[in-house]
C-alpha cells in the first residue's frame, strides 16, 4: 500500500501537525505498515556534551521539505512503502537502562510482526533499544544480527563513570547478549585520536570489521559492497552516527571528530549498501543547538529516507 501525504502543492509544508516526512501518525493509519519511525528523545548516555534528546524533534522539523521521489533511484518512495511515524518512546532520562528497555518494548508494540522501525536518536546508547527490537521481530537469531555501523567511534567501550549502558558501550552490550554478531559487523568512518590503544582491542578481539576514515579513502566502497554481498540477503541492520561526518557539513552533534564525511559522501555510503535486507535501522546524536541553520538535521532526515529506499528498492528490484 502507498503511504497517502498531503498535496504540498495545496497544503503547505509549515502548516499541519508535525510528522517525520509528513507521513501519517500511526494511529492514523488503518492497514498494515511497513515502517514505523519512532523517535527516542534521550541523551543521559552522552559522554560530552548534551541536547540530542532534542534530535528526534529537530529530524521531523527538517523533514518537513522532505520530498517523496528520490531522481538517483528513479522511485516514489511513498508508492512504494507503507509509512507512519510512531511519536516517541517513553524515556526515563534519570535511569539509562529502563529507558532502553522501555524503548525497545515500545518499537515492538508498533505495528505487526512484520513492521519494521527507523529510530530517530537521541544519543547512540538508544541504538541498544532498536537493535534489539529488530533482533527480536527476527525471532531471535543464533548469533546475532549483522550490523552495519556508521561512526567516528567503535563504542565498545565497557563502561564510562561506572555506566555500562552509555553511548560508548551499546554494541559491546549487544554482542555480549547475542543481539548483534561481531563477525558480521562493519563499522564505516572510524576516525580522530583514542583514549589509549586499548579502545581498539575489543573490536579487534571479537572479529568486527573496521574501516577506517582513511582507508576508505583509498578503497571507496567497496568493502561496503562486498560485505552486503557476502550477507546473501539475511536480515541485516544499519545504525547511523551523524557525527562520523565532518562537523564542517554536520556541526550539531556532542562529540565531534574533524575529517569527516561530506554530506554526498555520507548518502553515498547507504546508497552503497543497496541490495541489502534492511530490518531496522536508526539515525542518532543530532544536537540541535549546535546545528547552523539546520544543516545536520536536515542531513539526518535525507539519510533516514535513503535508508528506506533500501528496502523499497529490495522490494521492487527483488
Amino acid at each position: 500500500m502507498p503511504t497517502p501525504l498531503p498535496d504540498s502543492r495545496i497544503s503547505p509544508r509549515f502548516a499541519g501537525l508535525m510528522t517525520f516526512g509528513r507521513y501519517p501518525r500511526l494511529e492514523d493509519t488503518g492497514g498494515p505498515i511497513d515502517w514505523a519511525i519512532y523517535g527516542i528523545p534521550y541523551d543521559t548516555g552522552v559522554t560530552y556534551r548534551p541536547g540530542t534528546r532534542f534530535g528526534p524533534r529537530a529530524i521531523r522539523e527538517a523533514s518537513q521539505y522532505l520530498k517523496r521521489y528520490s531522481i538517483v533511484h528513479r522511485l516514489d518512495l511513498c508508492d512504494a512503502l507503507t509509512m507512519a511515524d510512531a511519536g516517541d518512546a517513553p524515556v526515563h532520562p534519570y535511569h539509562p537502562k529502563q529507558t532502553l528497555d522501555a524503548a525497545c518494548g515500545f518499537a515492538l508494540s508498533l505495528g505487526s510482526d512484520e513492521t519494521r522501525t527507523l529510530a530517530l536518536g537521541g544519543d547512540h546508547s538508544t541504538a541498544y533499544s532498536n537493535i534489539k527490537a529488530a533482533w527480536t521481530r527476527q525471532g531471535k537469531p543464533s548469533g546475532g544480527l549483522p550490523l552495519l555501523h556508521f561512526d567516528s567511534h567503535l563504542d565498545t567501550v565497557d563502561s564510562v563513570w561506572g555506566e555500562k549502558y552509555g553511548h560508548a558501550s551499546p554494541f559491546i552490550r549487544l554482542i555480549e547478549e547475542g543481539v548483534v554478531d561481531p563477525r558480521r559487523m562493519l563499522s564505516v568512518g572510524i576516525k580522530g585520536p583514542l583514549t589509549n590503544g586499548d579502545d581498539l582491542k575489543y573490536a579487534e578481539e571479537h572479529g568486527v570489521a573496521i574501516l577506517t576514515h582513511d582507508e576508505w579513502i583509498e578503497t571507496g566502497d567497496q568493502p561496503i559492497v562486498d560485505f552486503v554481498r557476502r550477507l546473501e540477503g539475511e536480515a541485516a541492520y544499519c545504525t547511523f552516527d551523524i557525527d562520523c561526518v565532518d562537523p564542517v557539513f554536520a556541526p550539531g552533534t556532542g562529540t565531534p571528530a574533524v575529517g569527516g564525511f561530506t554530506s554526498h559522501e555520507a548518502l553515498r555510503l547507504i546508497r552503497a549498501m543497496k541490495g541489502v535486507n534492511l530490518v531496522g535501522a536508526d539515525v542518532v546524536e543530532v544536537l540541535p543547538d549546535r546545528d547552523v541553520m539546520g544543516n545536520t538535521a536536515l542531513l539526518a532526515a535525507h539519510i533516514a529516507f535513503e535508508l528506506l529506499c533500501l528496502d523499497a528498492l529490495r522490494r521492487r528490484d527483488g
